[in-house]
């Protein structure tokens, strides 16, 4: 395989993971689309490409996300623990 044919190869790939990305994220709200494509594996700027945002949006959206998910974190590790109470 000569290096036009590999190129040509990739280009196709490259619009199929598209193809799928987008068959995953359709009907879903923005946060949930740049959720799910994150944990896919795609990089800032292939989601910006993808949603027709730009890159920026992406971060800022990702970084809520993250700050979302940490608070929730906390809210059920404080409901989970067992209250501890001392006779003072």
């Amino acid at each position: 395989m000569d290096e036009k044919q590999f190129d040509a190869m990739m280009k196709k790939m490259d619009s199929v993971t598209k193809l799928l990305a987008f068959n995953i994220i359709k009907d879903k709200p923005v946060n949930e689309q740049v959720d799910a494509l994150t944990k896919a594996g795609f990089k800032a700027s292939e989601i910006a490409e993808l949603l027709n945002k730009t890159e920026n949006q992406v971060y800022v959206t990702q970084t809520m996300l993250r700050k979302s998910k940490k608070k929730e974190s906390v809210t059920e590790q404080s409901t989970t623990q067992p209250e501890v109470k001392t006779n003072v």
